[in-house]
């Protein structure tokens, strides 16, 4: 049994290909490629010596899937490869991973491009936690669902996009998390007419409105702000924090220092508390 190495490809600028990339891809006995005539090109690009090439991309997965498996359990290795980027990651290659998983067969990812990690790092926007939802359904009611999913998302979110759904795609998103929300959107990455712009959805479709879209975009979006404290909730901890106020007064203390003294243990708002006391106690 030999091993599926996983060796990410330059996304643009050929200069991005790791020399254990190309160690890796000098050394197995054949390649799955998700076009065999693009690797081919890279090989040949890079100096790199011809190897065995096979088809595996949507459409021919589930069968090539099972070839690729024979050979590597057969004794041979193999990487598989995308045009550009990370295989495996919103990819057919996720089911190549999964099969040899499945007949414990070694899988070595060998680290390089990835278009939405290199977008999410350039955005401005919080990378602390974030979520991957890649290419979003042609279907109307499967896309609908899916950001209906998302609305109350707070992590930041990465959507890949091709550039004559852009337009249709940022009036979706606008309509599902508001136009003011913000977007970064990279286009071009590592190549020559690479550009990041950030702005909120409402400028977005403005611009391309008027700029019309081109090349591969990768949209990084800005998660759900933290939702206000409930009204109810609020309304509950000032009457408590009035309580209190009141508690201290028949105590002997004045209405100036009692406020003081339990908005800053409570964490209600001195200004409000005094104004709530005033209203209750008048009412």
């Amino acid at each position: 049994m030999s091993t599926l190495y996983l060796v990410a490809t330059p996304i643009g600028n050929l200069g991005d290909l790791s020399p254990r990339a190309r160690e890796v891809l000098a050394a197995v006995d054949f390649i799955a490629a998700e076009d065999t005539r693009v690797t081919q090109k890279l090989l040949t690009a890079c100096g790199l010596p011809r190897k065995p090439l096979i088809s595996y991309y949507e459409h021919n997965r589930r069968a090539r899937g099972e070839e690729v498996l024979a050979k590597i359990l057969a004794g041979e290795s193999c990487a598989l490869v995308t045009d550009a980027g990370t295989p495996a990651v919103s990819d057919p290659g996720e089911d190549l991973v999964a099969l040899c998983a499945a007949h414990n067969v070694p899988v070595i990812p060998i680290p390089g491009c990835c278009a939405a990690v290199c977008a999410l790092a350039a955005s401005g926007l919080p990378t602390g936690r974030w979520c991957f939802e890649g290419f979003l359904s042609v279907n109307k009611k499967a896309r609908r669902e899916h950001l209906d999913a998302l609305r109350d998302e707070k992590r930041t979110m990465i959507f890949y996009e091709a550039p004559h759904k852009l337009c249709a795609t940022l009036r979706d998103l606008a309509g599902a998390f508001g136009g003011a929300r913000r977007i970064s959107l990279s286009r071009e990455l590592t190549k020559l007419h690479e550009e990041t712009l950030r702005m909120t959805l409402d400028e977005a479709i403005a611009y391309f409105d008027q700029t019309p879209p081109r090349g591969e975009f990768v949209l990084i979006l800005e998660g759900a702000p933290d939702a206000p404290a409930d009204e109810q909730d609020e309304q509950d901890r000032l009457a408590t924090a009035a309580d209190e106020v009141r508690r201290r007064m028949a105590a002997g203390e004045t209405q100036k220092d009692a406020v003081k003294a339990v908005s800053a243990t409570s964490g209600v708002k001195k200004n409000a508390l005094y104004r709530y006391v005033l209203e209750t106690d008048g009412a």
